[in-house]
């Protein structure tokens, strides 16, 4: 099959909290190597991290690969492993600091809710902008309408300004133009996590028909493994802007598998951060996660049998601040077990203003409710009312993790069963049964 996309020795290369190289002086340095052919006195690319380049990261680092016509290929990888600047830089929202990308044909994207549209203008009129951005004309665009509109659900609402849309709503619009505007690659970024899970199977459907039935090339970037192994039959594992793994997305996946336990066991327990990680704004920040027995003792696993307690304290330094927290448990497959939501002792949008201090949360995590396993713990801090703009005060993936253990003492769910259980419940709560005689 004929080559899609070929990157060679692709770099990104961004500086923290400076424009440009930082002084006039190294700008024009930089544009003096640039013209002459030469390598750029202030780029890290080829260097080793020391003072001069503290400020400078490599977001993407001598990428390497390529994509043959038709395949549809999964991207995986922790949570800033360059995935996304990845295909930014594929779709040219982005320009790559070094390195070449050749593509054959038209390139339609879809790397964020909202993508490309105007919230002051309709669906309807979304659709034909969008359709003008890739190049079509409007009796392109026409033909291709009731397609799209049906796709995506939203004939109710098409006429209405998207500014109006649920972020799900903005997903599925989103998705429905950019998979029938014809492209020749199709780039699809986590977006599709927001959809219910009726859409995800269908944006996973037209995937495939667009790669196997219509030869179209897709690159798909997603936590969730079983969407990533279902529908890719080939992925590649990104870490630190490099990537270290390509292949079946079974052979893959076990590889990432593998690297996010390693990584998830150095945080267990309790974790803190330093001031100039520590995740929030100018209103929150939070502090430290810590996860508890029931004597209130830092443990790093649990048995099956017994509670534990999620701490985490945070600070708020902007007073009168409504906020609301939610914890998110996953387990190793990436799987979303449970949300943890504080705002169910509240009436939405009525959540009290916090005042400036230190504070403590804890949710309490009854026995008999997770699997044995790894679990990891995300934290998302906002202030209602949500809508698709709303940038969250807090939001920590992954901060820290535990283990569930079973140790087939009494109590459990498990009772005297002495096997593995087959398949593995994604989570095994002690439910209460009642039988009589009828």
């Amino acid at each position: 099959m004929p080559l899609a996309i070929k990157i060679e020795n692709l770099y990104k290369e961004y500086r923290l909290g400076l424009v440009g190289s930082g002084t006039l002086y190294r700008d024009l340095q930089s544009l003096k190597a640039k013209i002459t052919g030469k390598e750029d006195p202030n780029s890290i690319i080829g260097r080793e991290q020391n003072k001069d380049f503290k400020s400078t990261i490599l977001a993407l680092n001598d990428i390497n690969l390529e994509v043959e016509q038709g395949q549809v290929l999964g991207i995986i990888g922790m949570n800033g492993a360059g995935k996304s600047t990845l295909l930014k830089v594929l779709s040219r929202v982005t320009a790559p600091t070094k390195g070449s990308i050749k593509y054959r044909g038209r390139i339609s994207s879809l790397l964020e809710v909202g993508t490309g549209f105007h919230h002051e203008l309709t669906g309807r009129e979304n659709i034909f902008l969008n359709g003008a951005i890739n190049g079509m004309n409007r009796s392109e665009v026409s033909l291709r309408l009731d397609e799209i509109v049906d796709f995506a659900g939203v004939e109710r609402f098409l006429d209405t300004p998207v500014k109006r849309y649920s972020s799900g709503m903005f997903v599925r619009l989103g998705f429905a133009v950019a998979a029938h505007l014809e492209p020749d690659i199709l780039i699809v970024d986590e977006v599709l996590a927001v959809g219910d899970n009726a859409f995800k199977e269908k944006a996973a459907k037209k995937m495939k028909e667009a790669s196997e039935g219509e030869g179209r090339t897709v690159l798909f970037v997603s936590h969730n493994m079983d969407s990533i192994e279902s529908i890719c039959p080939n992925a590649a594992l990104m870490s630190k802007g490099t990537i270290i793994g390509e292949g079946s997305s079974k052979d893959v996946i076990n590889q990432y598998l593998h690297q996010e336990q390693i990584e998830s066991e150095r945080y267990q327990g309790e974790r803190s951060w330093s001031d100039s990680e520590i995740p929030g704004n100018d209103k929150i920040k939070l502090e430290s996660v810590s996860t508890v027995n029931s004597k209130g003792k830092v443990v790093k696993q649990t048995n099956i049998t017994e509670e534990m307690t999620i701490n985490f304290e945070y600070e708020v330094t902007s007073g009168d601040v409504p906020i609301g927290f939610s914890m998110i448990l996953t387990n190793n497959q990436n799987v979303i077990l449970c949300s943890m939501d504080e705002h169910i002792d509240y009436d939405w949008n009525k959540q009290p203003n916090h005042k400036k201090g230190k504070f403590i949360n804890s949710c309490r995590i009854n026995p008999n409710t997770l699997n044995a396993g790894f679990h990891n713990i995300s934290i998302w801090c906002y202030s209602p009312p949500l809508n698709p703009n709303t940038a969250p005060h807090v939001l920590a993936l992954d901060v820290l993790s535990f283990e569930v253990i079973d140790n087939q003492i009494p109590g459990s769910v498990r009772g005297s069963f002495p096997y593995d259980w087959m398949p593995l419940p994604a989570t095994r709560p002690k439910l209460f049964w009642k039988k009589k005689k009828i």
